[in-house]
């Protein structure tokens, strides 16, 4: 162990303050840049500037220690990989007010919980009033809180937010690194995992960090297993720590986690027993260094996972989540990223060869290749999960083995420049260091400026593309057919029909967009697989379709009286005669033989794996005769019928 307890935590504290600080800073500069979409001057911009950074970056490894003193030596480190993040990702996101993805697909909800956050102190679930949280909160508290410092909406808050975890992620790796390996080498560890995060990782912002420090954390878990005398118990701790971390912010990557240290103890113990060990002795020694790790990661899990663990002793049957119901092309066939015609792919073979070269005489690589191991085991589990109809998700530890296979490449790359220099003559060593160095920087600007412009664009362009809550979006542009133009409307409908703030409605709505930008309970989640299973998903579906087949007011209202679950008092449903309205829905409505057409819409979705789309999306309809009493109020908004309680005010 290279770093005592002391110098790490205060590292770890200090070197995440000084990268949120620089992203901070270096963010709101991008944004003040006001370059017009659609435009290559971001990228270029970005590229420079990530490319400079790189660059005095390797001219001062390749020149050598500095006398400057190591406070200084570490902020400047600190510094220069915070701002290579901040600058390659900002700067391309400088005119919108969104992250990577907008507010599409699977950042619809990730807004939603943030905006959720921001709203309250304490933990909720982003869906559904009255429920235990079921989806790890800590990192959308904490990013709730960082919106309430700014005085910001969530959603708004959320761009700035995940950029800072970005840079504290890359600082925070390399002091993990350097607790393992020296300086020079975790410094370029930490570059290898940031590149290898923007080409495949930092799109869930949340799920980045755990997925960026499991190699060192790995390394360290193996060292304190193996170690013949006591294990250092600041060492379990920090594995432990960090166990817990990925229990309250991403359920996959702490299950992973458990999995792969549980998995190198009992490798561990094998390897004792057949050195001549007794075997119950071993089985001790082992729990009993395991033991620290689970207290330290269960007492943090509880931060988090108390309430719903509380909350599942109402239950007489286990609730059951269709979270894992999702097999994408990349989750069902083995991830080979080192067999890639790509500078990654032949970074990544590089590093599977040190691995398993290097493995015996190597704690470092004996431990990355553990990782490996465990991750194509993953793979075999969840495949075999599918004959019990669900799956493990596994296309989602891509990105830890990108990363793990290129540290492991750098490490390879290192370890063959030393070699080389070994059996040259002298005169020649400064110049191979130097060569080394500048196709080192040649990689590294190459790897950077394909995730800015090739692995990242696709979201770029969806964030400068997507409305805002405001019903315009970063370019401008407010097309009335365009169901996110009328968002504004529609919020102002509702607080005017209702009298009420945001977070004291409920809605049945037809868009779930709207749910990210307005702290709104819905009495139904967007789809099953991101749907609470203590609020009952298919039940939910059942007492909406029940709804429908109302005919009168009267007949409405009795049915929510009668309803086992908390109502809504806010219908926002779509108007399919609107002029706006879609072309599905203005070709229905239009239909004189279609008795659905003159009715109120509403999508609702199912579950439907192991298909892809593993959703399958159907349209309810509502007579409008069910709201003709004086107990609703209803106003159109666009392609919507907003429809309001009046006794519920």
């Amino acid at each position: 162990m290279r770093l005592p307890l002391r110098s790490t935590v205060s590292e770890l504290v200090a070197g995440s303050v000084v990268a949120a600080a620089v992203s901070l800073v270096l963010q709101f500069a991008a944004a003040r840049l006001g370059i017009s979409e659609p435009s290559f001057a971001p990228e270029a911009l970005a590229s420079l500037g990530a490319a400079l950074v790189l660059l005095i970056t390797f001219v001062l490894l390749a020149v050598g220690p500095t006398r400057l003193p190591r406070p200084v030596r570490l902020a400047g480190t600190w510094a220069a990989l915070s701002t290579f993040t901040t600058l390659a990702l900002a700067i391309p996101l400088q005119a919108t007010r969104y992250y990577f993805g907008g507010s599409s697909t699977d950042n619809a909800f990730r807004l939603q919980y943030m905006t959720r956050a921001a709203s309250t102190w304490g933990l909720s679930d982003m869906n559904y009033a009255g429920v235990a949280p079921y989806y790890p909160g800590g990192w959308f508290w904490l990013g709730g809180r960082f919106a309430n410092l700014l005085g910001w909406e969530g959603w708004a808050a959320y761009k700035p937010y995940a950029l800072i975890w970005v840079a504290v992620t890359s600082v925070v790796a390399f002091t993990l690194w350097s607790v393992v390996v020296r300086r020079r080498l975790a410094l370029l560890a930490a570059i290898a995992t940031s590149l290898a995060g923007m080409l495949h990782g930092i799109e869930e912002p949340y799920a980045w960090p755990s997925a960026a420090w499991l190699a060192p954390i790995a390394v360290l878990a193996w060292h304190a297993l193996r170690r013949e005398e006591r294990a250092p118990r600041w060492t379990l701790v920090c594995v432990g720590g960090y166990v817990g971390f990925a229990a309250i912010t991403y359920t996959l990557h702490f299950g992973f986690a458990v999995l792969l240290i549980v998995a190198m103890a009992v490798v561990v113990g094998v390897f004792r027993v057949r050195r001549g060990e007794r075997v119950w002795p071993t089985v001790q020694r082992m729990f009993f260094r395991l033991l620290p790790i689970g207290v330290v990661s269960g007492l943090i899990s509880l931060l988090v996972w108390l309430p719903y663990v509380l909350a599942t002793h109402v239950f007489t049957d286990n609730p059951r989540s269709a979270a894992l119901h999702y097999l994408p092309e990349d989750g069902s066939f083995l991830p080979v990223p080192m067999t890639d015609a790509s500078p990654v792919g032949a970074l990544c073979l590089a590093g599977f060869a040190w691995l398993v070269l290097r493995a015996r005489r190597s704690e470092v690589a004996a431990a990355m290749l553990t990782v490996v191991v465990a991750i194509y085991t993953w793979f075999g589990l969840s495949t075999l999960a599918l004959v019990a109809k669900t799956t493990l998700l596994a296309f989602r530890l891509n990105v830890i083995l990108g990363v793990v296979l290129a540290v492991a490449g750098v490490f390879a790359v290192l370890e063959f420049i030393g070699w080389l220099r070994e059996r040259v003559d002298a005169a020649y060593a400064a110049r191979i260091t130097v060569l080394s160095c500048a196709l080192g920087l040649l990689g590294a600007i190459t790897l950077t400026q394909g995730a800015i412009g090739s692995a990242l664009a696709p979201s770029a362009t969806q964030a400068y593309e997507d409305y805002y809550p405001t019903g315009d979006n970063a370019k401008g542009a407010r097309d009335p057919e365009q169901t996110g133009s009328w968002a504004d409307d529609v919020y102002r409908a509702v607080s005017q029909l209702t009298g009420r703030p945001p977070q004291r409605n409920l809605l049945l709505t037809t868009d779930y967009k709207l749910l990210s930008f307005q702290p709104y309970w819905s009495f139904q989640q967007e789809t099953p697989h991101y749907a609470n299973p203590l609020a009952d998903y298919d039940g939910r579906t059942a007492e909406i379709e029940r709804w429908t087949k109302a005919r009168s007011g009267q007949e409405l209202l009795d049915m929510l009286q009668r309803s086992p679950f908390t109502t809504p008092n806010v219908f926002v449903l779509r108007n399919q005669d609107s002029p706006v309205a879609s072309e599905a829905d203005q070709e229905r409505a239009a239909d004189p033989s279609d008795e659905n057409g003159r009715k109120l819409a509403l999508n609702l979705k199912g579950d439907a794996f192991p298909q892809l789309p593993n959703v399958r999306d159907y349209d309810v309809f509502f007579d409008p005769a069910a709201f003709d009493d004086p107990r609703f109020e209803r106003r159109e908004v666009g392609p919507y019928t907003v429809i309001a309680l009046r006794d519920a005010r």
